[in-house]
């Protein structure tokens, strides 16, 4: 959804008055809420893998009255295109995917060759020159940052230090919470607060790194929503995150970012931002993009030392 952005840029500059209205799952729309190019973010209400024909048919009905011009189907899948095609949109633009020709009528070949990265397919949509993609911005207003100071009662008064241990791909893609503890452990010893976010799926792992750190963290993980997560990171100095959603926020944040990557690949979904720093091991067996480690003992992450990261904190 971060990524997505990069077109949603791209439209609005090629097209100054366009309004950009986007349908998407539930839980992204706040994030999408901090888009200013999005005019409005319509919730999905059927859910990943949820096929419902009539459903689908219901959906795009309802959304004939928008009249719009054009629709971008950024999923590949084939049912991802049945809802623009019922909503009777004159333009339906995406990659042919799973042989969705009639329901695509601007259907594209993808070339993963020349289109190496997720975001230059995205943009590729617009007809956008690659080399020139821009990077995505997410918007959080002061009044948004007071907001959740106060409902978490939080202070920033000393640097903050965010950490991101979750990767809901699998634990091919998580660094070792040993290792993220130690980094708390020596960042608290420098005066620094420390922060765990993460989903609810990440609690558990978040709540052993904190007793790895002798309870030194902020352990904020399950207990916010998205939106709440996104602006809680918008108040943090540095970001150390492991390969996933929330590693994409930080860079939209224009925060300061270390990104941890293990079995997936930095030169397919890198953050988007130009002063991130990636760290990756470049092990002969990586990237593998598998969930678990197949050979059973992640090295491309357990060997990345905490040290190594505390150094490129200061960077």
């Amino acid at each position: 959804m971060v990524m997505a952005q990069s077109l949603f840029i791209v439209l609005k500059h090629q097209y100054p008055d366009c309004k950009i209205d986007v349908l998407a799952p539930t839980w992204s729309l706040k994030l999408l809420q901090r888009m200013p190019q999005v005019h409005s973010a319509i919730a999905m209400p059927l859910g990943h893998g949820q096929f419902d024909l009539l459903g689908r048919i219901r959906i795009g009905r309802g959304l004939r009255s928008h009249q719009y011009d054009q629709a971008f189907v950024l999923p590949n899948s084939w049912k991802s295109a049945l809802i623009p095609f019922f909503a009777g949109i004159p333009k339906r633009t995406g990659y042919i995917g799973e042989m969705r020709w009639g329901l695509l009528n601007d259907a594209r070949k993808l070339d993963k060759s020349r289109l190496t990265m997720t975001v230059q397919r995205f943009v590729a949509l617009a007809n956008q020159e690659l080399a020139r993609y821009p990077f995505p911005k997410l918007e959080i207003s002061s009044e948004q940052q007071q907001a959740v100071t106060a409902q978490f009662a939080v202070n920033n008064d000393t640097k903050i230090l965010a950490l991101c241990p979750g990767a809901e791909y699998g634990p091919a893609k998580r660094w070792p919470i040993e290792h993220f503890a130690a980094v708390a452990r020596h960042m608290h010893r420098q005066g620094w607060q420390v922060w765990l976010l993460g989903s609810d799926k990440d609690k558990p792992v978040a709540e052993q790194i904190n007793v790895l750190s002798e309870q030194v963290c902020r352990n904020f993980a399950g207990s916010t929503n998205l939106a709440e997560a996104v602006d809680l990171m918008s108040l943090a100095d540095v970001v150390v995150s492991n390969d996933s959603g929330l590693m994409h926020v930080a860079a939209a944040l224009d925060k300061k970012l270390i990104a941890l990557y293990g079995s997936s690949d930095p030169g397919f979904t890198p953050p988007l931002h130009k002063d991130a720093e990636i760290i990756t091991l470049g092990l002969d067996c990586s990237p593998c993009f598998k969930r678990e480690c197949p050979l059973g003992h992640t090295h491309c992450l357990t060997d990345i030392a905490p040290e190594r990261v505390i150094a490129a904190i200061p960077r």
